[in-house]
This record gives C-alpha cells, sequence and structure tokens, in this order.
C-alpha cells in the first residue's frame, strides 16, 4: 500500500513552501540539496521541514496540498503549531450582508 505526504517546508525568507510526495525523505533532502537549482527552495537554502500530514489516497493528499497552498499564513501556523482552536477561528468566514439596492 502506498501512502503519501503533503508537507509544509519553511524557507530562509521566512516563506512557506507546500508539497506532495510518496517519499517524504527523498524529497525533503531534494529540496535541501537544490536538486533543482531554479526551483522555489533551492532560491531559499537552508529550510526546514515543519510540518506533514500523512494520506492512503493521492487524489486526497493532492487536495490537500491545493487546499493548504490556499490558506493565509496566519492560518498555516496554526496548523504547524497545531493550535486547532486559533484555527476552528481562522476558518469562519465573515459576509458582509447585502441590502438589495432600492430604485426610486
Amino acid at each position: 500500500m502506498k501512502i503519501y505526504f503533503v508537507y509544509i517546508i519553511y524557507c530562509s525568507d521566512e516563506s512557506y513552501y507546500i508539497g506532495v510526495t510518496n517519499n517524504i525523505r527523498r524529497r525533503f533532502q531534494e529540496h535541501r540539496s537544490g536538486y533543482n537549482p531554479t526551483s522555489y527552495t533551492a532560491q531559499r537554502l537552508p529550510l526546514k521541514l515543519v510540518y506533514y500530514e500523512v494520506f492512503k489516497n493521492v487524489i486526497e493528499a493532492i487536495q490537500r496540498e491545493k487546499q493548504l497552498k490556499g490558506w493565509s499564513r496566519i492560518k498555516k501556523e496554526a496548523l504547524i503549531e497545531n493550535r486547532p482552536n486559533r484555527l476552528k477561528i481562522l476558518s469562519k468566514k465573515k459576509f458582509r450582508e447585502r441590502r438589495p439596492s432600492i430604485q426610486k
């Protein structure tokens, strides 16, 4: 049975990189070595693996990767820091009520 990882790397410029792989050790080593010199992480060494999740289904892993990439920095940090209450608060969306315009 294959397993997949969604991971977050903290970069030297204080940004986050999110990816998905089936071998987290190999993939993180590739990032750290600058395997692809034009890649996002190769330009931001040194790196630190700060978070990962395990999946049995590659489709679910890819969906989670896309979800995390859409999150704000503060929401990613709540996840990394294992602060579920903070994450819950940040996950609530606020919508402004729109009133229909009255035409005279």
